[in-house]
């Protein structure tokens, strides 16, 4: 039996290549200012929300000096918190750590730690506090080096490639719904974030599709909360987000609203 949110997900297709068919445009262009502005204020930023694994990435945070908001925003933009996540890439759990290179590394020689959650937090900090020291403390830089490796991201910072930049305005955004302040973001800061629904809307083969689609359902549907994530397969999921139920159902309403017809 077709169910409402089948019928929406179905409207949603029928526009995603009309929509995508734009040049690609990041919704951060430039995100080292927007890091260097983030550096200068990072001590007082807060989660807007209570997320998983929340003494293991307070311990790490204190234990390697960094903003526990930046090791949140990598871990939601890597694996949304998913201590058993695997890449195409051989990267694993919460923080996506490649195995064996980087593991080894970081003196983890069995495959099964890193899905222990506090052992893969540990690692991912200490992985981003060296690339944080080897770039002179200059977030965009370590986040381009943390997902491309160092060997390919100059200390200067020039010519660096293109999906390294992108990767970090891609965790810029996740920054962004870790302290509340993005469209994305739910309203009730109170809640685990495990609490809230999502259900995946469309996927895309390539990120900039992904952002464009979002950007431009967000801008015609503006009370509808929406967001993307790189999957494992390497493809990019467009998710509605919602409180519960009746918060779906107020979406499934502004989405008709906005012209996406559904049957009765």
């Amino acid at each position: 039996m077709t169910t409402q949110r089948d019928r929406i997900l179905a409207s949603l297709a029928l526009v995603a290549v009309l929509w995508t068919a734009a040049a690609p445009a990041s919704t951060e262009s430039n995100p080292a200012d927007a890091w260097r502005h983030y550096s200068a204020t990072a001590t007082a930023s807060v989660p807007g929300y209570r997320f998983p694994h929340d003494t293991c990435f307070k311990a790490a945070a204190l234990a390697y000096d960094l903003p526990y908001t930046l090791l949140l925003a990598v871990a939601r933009g890597e694996s949304d918190f998913d201590p058993m996540a695997r890449s195409k890439a051989n990267a694993h759990g919460v923080m996506q750590i490649l195995w064996p290179t980087t593991a080894n590394h970081l003196g983890i020689y069995r495959l099964s730690q890193l899905y222990e959650p506090c052992t893969n937090i540990d690692a991912g900090a200490r992985y981003l506090r060296e690339m944080l020291e080897r770039y002179s403390d200059d977030i965009h830089l370590a986040l381009a080096a943390y997902n491309y490796g160092p060997e390919r991201i100059p200390r200067d910072g020039e010519n660096i490639p293109a999906g390294a930049t992108w990767y970090s305005g891609y965790i810029l955004r996740h920054l962004n719904y870790i302290i509340g302040g993005s469209a994305a973001a739910p309203s009730a800061a109170d809640r685990l974030y495990s609490e809230f629904g999502r259900s995946t809307l469309l996927v895309f083969g390539e990120p900039y599709r992904a952002e464009a689609f979002v950007a431009g359902l967000e801008q015609r549907v503006p009370g509808v909360q929406l967001d993307w994530f790189r999957q494992g397969t390497g493809e990019f999921a467009v998710v509605l987000v919602y409180e519960d139920r009746a918060a779906f159902d107020r979406s499934a309403a502004q989405l008709r609203h906005a012209g996406f017809r559904l049957d009765d």
